[in-house]
């Protein structure tokens, strides 16, 4: 994707700050475009990256919400719509990913969950599409003008992994409004996801973690921020594929084995 490509737009990216977001908040802004980098505790990461992005040429807001809040996300919406005036790309990355087993979780523990990895979401995914730029799209509408939505979901959402069964649950309930949203905010608007498998270990954890799960895609090595970047640039500069879910997973979810197997 060229420089020029996505000159003049601009993106919100949530969970910018660091790892996935920021690999997706760089590609972008080398594709010329102007980026929002939402952050929750991560602000010095939010700086440095909003750094990055403005040796690229381009400007970068970074603005901080608790998409566990509702007020919060609406906010964040809110404050992006002023700064920039407009937003041409949504890319959903923040996630929280905590322990939690079938036999043992919380309602407490589901619902936040729910709020931070499938609500959030959608309540921005609805924002964007409500902004007047998208509400009589031509027909057809001009590839040049349309919306675009990216949500992060995760290979894991083809296991039944009881390890994470409240983020799993949530990603799914990601994955089924993913193709819901397509559908209701077409033509104007594509909706997309991304499936990461093995690319960042989880928080906490560090390389070996990774190495010892290499035998689970058939590729047999571990993704690169690269890898899931390259598939955000192809969703928003492609014009007719919308309600899809690429899988950067090396082929880990053909297998069908679990994490830890």
């Amino acid at each position: 994707m060229m420089q020029s490509d996505l000159a003049g737009k601009t993106a919100l990216i949530t969970g910018g700050a660091k790892r996935i977001g920021a690999a997706c908040a760089l590609a972008l802004a080398g594709a010329g475009a102007d980026i929002v980098l939402h952050y929750h505790h991560s602000s010095e990461d939010a700086e440095k990256t909003a750094d990055s992005i403005r040796s690229r040429g381009v400007r970068a807001w970074p603005l901080r919400a608790d998409l566990e809040s509702e007020k919060e996300t609406r906010g964040l919406f809110e404050k992006a719509l002023d700064m920039t005036g407009g937003l041409d790309i949504l890319v959903n990355s923040a996630s929280i990913f905590p322990d939690s087993t079938v036999d043992s979780f919380t309602w407490a523990e589901l619902e936040q969950n729910l709020r931070v990895n499938t609500w959030a979401p959608l309540l921005l995914s609805r924002l964007f599409a409500a902004q007047e730029r998208f509400s009589v799209p031509e027909d057809p509408p001009e590839a040049a003008k349309l919306g675009n939505i990216v949500n992060f979901l995760d290979t894991r959402i083809t296991d039944n992994d009881s390890k994470h069964a409240a983020y799993a649950l949530s990603k799914r309930n990601l994955f089924t409004l993913t193709r819901m949203l397509s559908v209701a905010c077409a033509p104007g608007i594509k909706v997309n996801a991304i499936a990461p498998g093995l690319i960042l270990p989880p928080p906490g954890e560090n390389e070996e973690y990774l190495e010892k799960l290499r035998h689970t895609n058939p590729m047999r090595r571990v993704g690169r921020l690269e890898d899931i970047s390259s598939a955000l640039l192809f969703l928003v500069a492609n014009s007719f594929i919308t309600g899809q879910v690429i899988f950067v997973d090396g082929g880990r979810r053909i297998k069908g084995s679990m994490y830890g197997v």
